[in-house]
Parts: structure tokens; C-alpha cells; sequence
């Protein structure tokens, strides 16, 4: 090996040790502030599977996004006052390298799947499921039932370095370690744009079914790829919370403290079983200043969930 070379692997080394240190898992931030009680109380995430990281915009809502996450988010907010529950709406891959699945829809904690939305069905959709709370009239459009957990990891680089150098990472340790381990549990893996907290990447929720058959989202900050195991072992195999990551959950009431869960022990879907109370009405998406959320007070009526059907052990969603 001759100098110029002895220096072009020196400097690379160093170049990928100052990028770890700045915006990978050995920044000086890491675990130095609370993470319980970092996510803002909603009631529904919904997931646009659409491109990859490399093309999600900034902002959903920047006039020169393309157009179908643009209207989505669009028409959710003009509907802010027919619609039941605040509901978060972030961008999954929309890709797994064999197939597009650009356009679907993923919707938790019902576990639902629309397949193949585009722009021009935006207002009818959102018309239809979320102020109506029916299914989409159109019959363009296959509905399917979700099971088993999904984990959405934040790779949006494009709207901050920390998690477009972390999420990545911890994508592909999610899937070496489903290669080389046999779990009772379906799992499936994705990038996804903008969560909230950027400080606290490695950042991703885990959206899975419990005991009596209703899903909770917990979201985990500071992941690292060394936690990828121990979050397959005791969240997603054993219903344990990994409380020193956790941020908080899914629901309008459960952010601010912890509830440990207890995950099914078998894969099968959600039930029939629903809910009702009195809870806050907004809509929360994404901006440049981070999550933009509208509300209003308004009781909610009885969500009927379904069982699931059988999918793959791992893939993207």
C-alpha cells in the first residue's frame, strides 16, 4: 500500500468517526435528556408508503412535494372538525425493492391496509374512512387486515443529519437479525419520514397487538444497533417494555407515563373489541418546525376491529 492511499483509508476513517460523533450514536447528547413523556398524545397514525428517504421533501406540505402526500395531508387538515381522534400522518418506504407499493395506506391501531391510493381519490378517501369512519366507497381500491408487529425507524435525512445516519443503520440490523433468529411473531421492518424529536435518534415506534387483542404504538428513542435484539427478545416477543429508551405511546392519555403492555403470544389479529370516551379532535402533521397539531373536543363512538390475515414473516410493509 502506498501513501496516498494509506491516506485516503486514514482519512475516510476519520471522516466516518466525526460523522458518528456528529450525528450517529456516539454524539455527546446521547442519553442526556428524559425520554419518557416526548411524544404528544394522538389517537390514529396513519402511513403513506410512498418513494424512499432519498425523495421524501422536507416537509409533507411544501408546495413543491409531489402530489399525493401533499393532498393527504392537505385533506385531513380541511376535515380537522368531522374528524374523530387526532391523527398523526407520517411517510413509510414505499418500495421493498421487488415491488411498489406506492399510494398504500397503513393505518394503526386499526391494522388496516389500503392499497394503491393516488392523487386523485385523496378527498373521497379521506372523506369515506376517516370522516366517516366506513370503508372506502369507491371499490377501487383492496382493503386488507394487518397482523403480526411493524417497525417504523426515522431515516428522513432530508429533514434532519441525525436520523438519515441512524435509521438506515438500524433498518438493516432489524433485518440481519430476523435472517438468523426464528420468532413466534410476524415482523415487519420500514424507513419512515419525520417522527419528532430528532435529538433523540436512533427514534422508531413498534405498532403490536396485546393479549385482549388491541394495538398499542410505543415509540423508543437513542436506539442503537446493539438494542435491535433485546427489543425483538423483550418487546416484541415478551410484551416488555425497554423502559430506559421508551418515549411514550400511542393514545391521548399514555404519553407522559409508562403502561407496561402484554403482547398476544400468538400472531393472530386484532379482535372485535372497540372503545369509547371523550378525547381531543385533531389532525398533526408534519412541518418545518416540527408537528403541527389542530384541535377540538368531541366524544368518540365505538372503532370495530377485525382479524387479521396472514402476511410474511419479515419484509417491507
Amino acid at each position: 500500500m502506498n501513501s496516498s492511499d494509506s491516506q485516503s483509508i486514514n482519512g475516510d476513517s476519520t471522516n466516518a468517526s466525526t460523522a458518528d460523533f456528529n450525528y450517529g450514536f456516539r454524539r455527546p447528547e446521547m442519553y442526556k435528556t428524559p425520554l419518557a413523556g416526548t411524544v404528544d398524545a394522538y389517537d390514529r397514525h396513519v402511513f403513506l408508503s410512498y418513494r424512499n428517504p432519498e425523495n421524501w421533501p422536507h416537509s409533507v406540505e411544501d408546495p413543491e412535494s409531489d402530489p399525493l402526500p401533499r393532498l393527504l395531508a392537505a385533506a385531513l387538515k380541511s376535515n380537522k372538525n368531522s374528524i374523530q381522534g387526532k391523527i398523526r400522518l407520517t411517510m413509510c418506504e414505499g418500495s421493498d425493492g421487488r415491488e411498489s407499493s406506492n399510494g398504500d395506506i397503513l393505518i394503526f391501531p386499526d391494522m388496516i391496509k389500503y392499497r394503491g391510493l393516488t392523487h386523485l381519490d385523496v378527498d373521497a378517501f379521506v372523506d369515506d374512512v376517516f370522516v366517516k369512519g366506513s370503508q372506502w366507497a369507491s371499490g377501487t381500491v383492496e382493503m386488507e387486515m394487518l397482523n403480526g408487529s411493524y417497525v417504523f425507524v426515522c431515516c428522513h435525512k432530508n429533514r434532519d443529519r441525525r436520523c438519515g445516519h441512524c435509521g438506515p443503520v438500524l433498518v438493516e440490523r432489524f433485518k440481519e437479525e430476523m435472517l438468523f433468529r426464528a420468532t413466534k411473531h410476524q415482523v415487519f421492518v420500514s424507513p419512515c419520514s419525520h417522527l419528532g424529536g430528532h435529538q433523540y435518534a436512533g427514534n422508531l415506534i413498534i405498532f403490536g397487538p396485546r393479549l385482549e387483542g388491541k394495538c398499542e404504538g410505543h415509540w423508543y428513542g437513542y436506539v442503537t444497533p446493539n438494542d435491535v435484539p433485546v427489543l425483538l427478545d423483550e418487546h416484541i416477543e415478551k410484551g416488555k417494555i425497554m423502559e430506559r429508551l421508551w418515549r411514550g405511546q400511542m393514545g391521548s392519555d399514555a404519553s407522559k407515563k409508562l403502561v407496561e403492555p402484554k403482547l398476544q403470544e400468538t400472531s393472530a389479529g386484532i379482535s372485535d373489541k372497540g372503545s369509547s370516551g371523550s378525547k381531543a379532535v385533531a389532525v398533526c402533521c408534519s412541518d418545518a418546525d416540527g408537528v403541527c397539531c389542530l384541535e377540538r373536543n368531541e366524544a368518540i363512538g365505538e372503532t370495530n376491529l377485525r382479524e387479521g390475515t396472514e402476511t410474511k414473516r419479515l419484509g417491507r410493509l
